[in-house]
């Protein structure tokens, strides 16, 4: 590290932007060739994943029929006939639906290899003991993120789906769904949930700064019940207890895990 030191005291600004500007050139890169490769496929993700939900044989639905058909004090959750049929309103919505996917699945795919490449551009400037926490801290974030993505598309956003889909304000008015809305909400959840996760390395790192301590988890533990609560039913907006209780607990858990990972403060 002594000998990195001079080294980057005799980069100049410009130098650091050519070093910026060949991270994000290869960033790009990479997004561009991952894009036309998922574009290539993309018909048959839809079918296989992305569309999955829509139909009453998805996992998740499977395991709640079996979940609440044993616990008779639970409202009883059914496939039968649970279909989500889409339709496209707008001439153009599949093609630029068609593309943006084809993005954002390439930008969930690539995100070690974009942290990665950010942390090239950051590692000369830190310190030994720095950069073992920043590597720590980079393999969590993407393992929280991945872990987020799956609760999205495995619970969270099958269970929204559901409530909204079978939702009526009156049995005169037939639900609709347009193959737009239906690709907003996968991928506002989706995403809601992979940054949500991201709460214990945020923690941590607040807690390696001395800006938080555990005491803090202690101290605001009922509030943040509330709170969770809140956006639990936010994220799925059902009555249905079971269902909110299925997003709340995850949620409830990094909360947990956040307070784990941050140290004690000398009054605690």
């Amino acid at each position: 590290m002594a000998q990195e030191q001079p080294q980057l005291q005799e980069m100049s600004f410009w130098d650091h932007i050519d070093a910026l500007r060949a991270v994000l050139v290869r960033i790009v890169v990479a997004l561009v060739v991952a894009t036309i490769g998922l574009f290539c496929v993309m018909p048959s993700i839809f079918d296989t994943v992305i569309l999955a939900p829509c139909h009453g044989d998805f996992v998740l639905y499977g395991l709640f029929e079996r979940m609440t058909s044993s616990v008779s004090w639970l409202p009883q959750f059914t496939t039968d006939g649970f279909k989500v049929e889409l339709i496209n309103i707008k001439l153009a919505s599949q093609f630029f639906i068609h593309m943006s996917t084809s993005f954002w699945l390439a930008l969930v795919l690539l995100f070690p290899f974009v942290l990665y490449e950010l942390w090239i551009f950051i590692a000369p400037a830190l310190y030994p003991n720095e950069k073992r926490g920043v590597k720590t801290a980079f393999l969590i974030g993407c393992i929280m993120f991945f872990v987020g993505v799956a609760v999205g598309y495995f619970v969270v956003f099958p269970v929204t789906l559901r409530f909204l889909a079978d939702y009526h304000v009156s049995q005169l008015v037939p639900n609709q769904i347009s193959l737009d809305s239906y690709m907003d909400t996968f991928l506002m959840l989706i995403f809601v949930m992979g940054v949500i996760f991201e709460l214990p390395l945020v923690a941590w790192l607040l807690g390696s700064l001395g800006a938080l301590h555990r005491g803090f988890f202690r101290n605001y533990r009922r509030h943040a019940i509330v709170a969770l609560l809140v956006l639990a039913a936010i994220i799925t907006p059902t009555g249905d207890p079971f269902t909110l209780m299925v997003v709340f607990l995850p949620i409830y858990l990094l909360y947990e895990v956040s307070a784990y990972l941050v140290p004690q403060s000398a009054t605690d």
